[in-house]
């Protein structure tokens, strides 16, 4: 922590000259990308002026919000003038804005090396809203456009068939992702198998609804070389506590089509509030462009509730692929160190006959941090559901990048839950 110099004793260091100089602006703009970039943040936007600051932030490696926070606080502290006393921290997600932390540079002078530094810091902080957009900012334009790709491993298992309960496919994934402007993505994967039995099930499908799922061994079985999803997605803050989103194309490996997301999420709310609309149609089993004759309408209310301690609770409510109406219900545990693991279950008004073997859907999520694997600082996580069996009463669409989780991992509960590593 730079601690500033006493005022009496060095009032140049104090001068507010800096502030009507674009120039000098620009400069402290590029010090203080440099010096996150040092921590593997990055700069979204700058706003200056004599007194005060507000820094947009987007965090790519850590897990806990927190540590972003405290490193750019600190970052900050490093590079601008004295006469800079406020500090407004702004949590960025995939260009949404999440939440605003507001701290004093004289409360992390004082706190800094206190025994009870990360609690004292908290009592005098503020967490609230973030503004949709930051007017007449310094941005950073290294930022966009921005193009990512991977090429690497991937096994796609299946549980608990009757003849065999546990089948594996396996092969080689390529995916990238381009960035044209904050909000907007345009991604998609590619995977051809090598190996595997997920498609040798000798038994067809026997269902009476409509074969959203229980097709899955055809899909596996007919296409070697898939596309597993390519999509556009625009993603956007509508209000300060509103979130939209927009996708459209091969949203997933049975389905493509067009997906309409609101959040209302306000930041130190324990509840959020959700609308998803879908018309999707079903793809061919090859995996390549052609789609088959079914398509639906389908769509979720969901509400959302942080019940405290790490576990986090979910219902929708709404219209599934099958055409079947009825609620989901999720209950998950988060633990500090990243991983969750959750319950869920559907009914909807398909009879357990209709339905078949199983009666209605239900399952177990689990939820791994790569972090945990590397053991270093690394925001990403690997995710699978198990199901005792797949039928297709009361199968969901898979849509990447839906909101809630995007937005509360920045808001006020999941900072407050890890603000021990403020420091860190």
């Amino acid at each position: 922590m730079k601690v500033r110099p006493n005022r009496a004793a060095s009032p140049a260091a104090w001068d507010t000259q800096w502030a009507a100089s674009t120039n000098q602006q620009r400069s402290l703009r590029d010090q203080v990308k440099e010096v996150l970039a040092a921590s593997d943040l990055s700069l979204v936007a700058l706003k200056l002026d004599s007194a005060q600051a507000e820094l947009r932030l987007r965090n790519d490696q850590y897990q806990a919000p927190a540590v972003a926070v405290g490193r750019a606080a600190r970052a900050l502290a490093w590079v601008l003038p004295a006469s800079v006393e406020t500090f407004r921290i702004v949590l960025v997600e995939g260009g949404l804005a999440q939440s605003a932390v507001t701290v004093r540079r004289s409360d992390l002078e004082a706190l800094a090396y206190d025994p009870q530094a990360a609690d004292a810091l908290l009592a005098v902080a503020g967490i609230g809203e973030a503004a949709p957009r930051l007017p007449d900012a310094l941005e950073n334009d290294d930022l966009y456009p921005d193009f990512a790709w991977s090429i690497g491993p991937y096994v796609s298992p299946s549980y608990f068939d009757p003849e065999e309960p546990v089948r594996l496919d396996g092969g080689i994934e390529a995916t990238a992702a381009f960035r044209p402007a904050p909000g907007w993505t345009i991604a998609g994967g590619l995977k051809h198998r090598l190996f595997g039995n997920v498609g040798d099930k000798s038994q067809e499908s026997n269902s009476v609804l409509p074969h959203v799922r229980t097709d899955g061994p055809r899909y596996a079985n007919e296409g070697d070389t898939f596309i597993d999803n390519a999509y556009v997605s625009k993603q956007w803050k509508a209000g300060n506590d509103l979130y939209a989103r927009v996708s459209a194309g091969y949203l997933e490996r049975m389905f493509g089509g067009v997906s309409a997301e609101l959040l209302w999420k306000p930041v130190s709310s324990n509840l959020a509030l959700g609308v998803e609309a879908n018309y999707v149609k079903q793809r061919d089993y090859d995996g390549g462009l052609g789609f088959l004759d079914y398509s639906v309408a389908t769509g979720h209310v969901s509400a959302y509730y942080e019940m405290g301690g790490g576990y986090h609770g979910q219902l929708d409510v709404g219209r599934y692929l099958a055409g079947d109406v009825g609620a989901t219900v999720t209950l998950t545990r988060e633990f500090a160190n990243g991983w969750k693991v959750g319950g869920f279950f559907t009914i909807t008004d398909v009879s357990a006959d209709d339905f078949g073997e199983g009666s209605f859907d239900k399952g177990i999520n689990l939820t791994i941090p790569i972090g945990w694997f590397l053991g270093e600082p690394d925001k990403r996580s690997v995710s699978t559901t198990i199901r005792p069996i797949q039928r297709d009463g009361g199968a969901r669409l898979e849509v990447p990048g839906r909101l809630y989780e995007q937005v509360r991992s920045g808001h006020r509960n999941a900072l407050e839950d890890q603000w021990s590593r403020v420091w860190e």
